[in-house]
């Protein structure tokens, strides 16, 4: 991706306000806000992949990138950080997944990233109103262009962004189904996904003792707090077990000597992949750390690489639509604060409404997570009602290898529309710890006709 493709061509603009977006000139980016509700404004930047093919038969998959949080920004993130055709030195990106579908990344819910709210009420409080905007965005960019609407559309997810694809799913078949949205879904991926908080929870004591990250004293005082969120999570408590959760956090942290929740192996701080969120006020300890996981890796000797300057300087210069009061994660801690009373809810059951719908899911977990950890993960997945449950837990899984070494990098099984993928050496952010792995998986996830070429 050269600088030219940063020249723009046009600026299209819907008369109602809905819509404004800008292009290259050869149509391989576009960008733009949608008015999802009045004077609530999402940001979205498409990517078409230069392997993009045309054959009816083997159609070219999409994936929308939703990004965690709630407050993270995936327009910043998960497209400079993570799976992007650029890294955050505006250097191409040999792992990035353009090279098996077209990218969409928005930055979601309004007030994330350089989407922004005019009135602070209209942050969204719930998963299912989060989801409600993402669908207006998807009738606003997937209406207008047929082309897209030929390709499948998979929702890939990571961490919170969980909560958001699996309401956004239910979400969008009701709009397909009303004839109100032109658009193929295609799959579902849920990246170490926070679907089921009370499960998470429980499974860190257990999962750092046995790594020898917490001893006994720490883990008892951890179950005392977990039965507390367990129970406050039973009573309908949810803003009360979002607070509680940041008190295990706190707990966890100064027994284990500061772990980081993003891969055990290390302290918090010094992975050399970091993801910048927003610093986030009421509960910025937990964003605050998100961000610090992929900071460190941008000090580097005679090179910037910060994404905050990326996106606030450089970037909204060359895309020359961001209004000039509104600062890229200006007002990502009001996101977080607005999603409290969310938070710990559990979304076992609109993973269940989907499989049952027929609608292929697929789970992904890092080995080394702590946030979402694989435990914790396997312990939802255990608990859901789908009739194919039984048959899929009962299965032997398959080694995965990557490349030409022999090295196993991880472990796939599969039932009819449910698929999983135990990631080795990966923490939580999967496509950077483990690039070669992820694009494979990814690859097969979208049927990408790039597998076959």
């Amino acid at each position: 991706m050269g600088k030219s493709h940063f020249v723009l061509l046009f600026v299209l603009l819907i008369n109602n306000g809905a819509m404004s977006a800008r292009t290259t000139p050869d149509g391989s980016e576009q960008w733009g806000y949608v008015e999802v509700r009045p004077k609530a404004h999402m940001f979205w930047w498409y990517y078409r992949s230069p392997q993009r093919t045309q054959d009816p038969n083997k159609p070219w998959p999409v994936i929308l990138w939703l990004q965690g949080g709630p407050g993270a920004s995936g327009v910043g993130i998960g497209n400079f950080e993570e799976v992007g055709p650029l890294d955050t030195f505006l250097k191409p990106r040999n792992s990035t997944w353009l090279q098996k579908a077209d990218l969409l990344f928005v930055d979601n819910p309004v007030g994330t990233g350089y989407s922004f709210v005019e009135d602070k009420s209209l942050f969204v409080k719930t998963d299912e109103e989060a989801a409600a905007d993402l669908t207006a965005l998807l009738i606003s960019v997937f209406n207008r262009d047929q082309v897209l609407q030929k390709s499948p559309l998979y929702i890939v997810a990571e961490s919170y962004g969980g909560k958001y694809a699996v309401t956004l799913g239910l979400s969008a078949l009701k709009a397909i189904e009303a004839g109100k949205l032109k658009l193929r879904l295609g799959g579902i991926a849920l990246g170490d996904s926070w679907i089921s908080p009370e499960d998470f929870v429980f499974s860190w004591a257990p999962l750092l003792k046995d790594v020898s990250r917490l001893d006994t004293s720490g883990v008892d005082k951890s179950n005392r707090l977990t039965q507390k969120i367990k129970q406050q999570i039973s009573e309908g408590q949810y803003e009360a077990a979002t607070n509680s959760w940041s008190e295990l956090e706190n707990v966890i942290i100064s027994y284990s000597n500061s772990v980081d929740f993003y891969n055990f192996l290390l302290d918090s701080g010094m992975d050399p992949v970091s993801a910048t969120a927003a610093e986030l006020s009421q509960k910025k300890i937990f964003l605050k750390r998100y961000s610090r996981y992929l900071d460190s890796s941008r000090a580097l000797p005679g090179g910037d690489g910060d994404l905050d300057t990326l996106m606030n300087d450089i970037l909204r210069k060359k895309l020359k639509i961001i209004p000039k009061n509104v600062q890229w994660g200006g007002q990502s801690d009001l996101v977080f604060s607005a999603l409290a009373g969310d938070f710990m809810k559990p979304r076992i059951s609109e993973v269940d409404e989907l499989l049952a719908k027929g609608v292929n899911v697929t789970i992904y977990n890092g080995q080394l997570d702590v946030i979402c950890s694989t435990k914790g993960t396997q312990a939802w997945v255990e608990k859901l009602k789908w009739e194919g449950i039984q048959s899929f837990l009962s299965m032997e899984r398959s080694p995965l290898y990557c490349g030409d070494g022999s090295a196993t990098k991880a472990f796939t099984k599969s039932y009819r529309n449910l698929r999983f993928y135990w990631i080795l050496k990966a923490g939580h952010f999967v496509p950077v710890d483990e690039p070669c792995v992820s694009l494979n998986m990814v690859g097969n996830i979208t049927q990408s006709p790039a597998e076959t070429m």
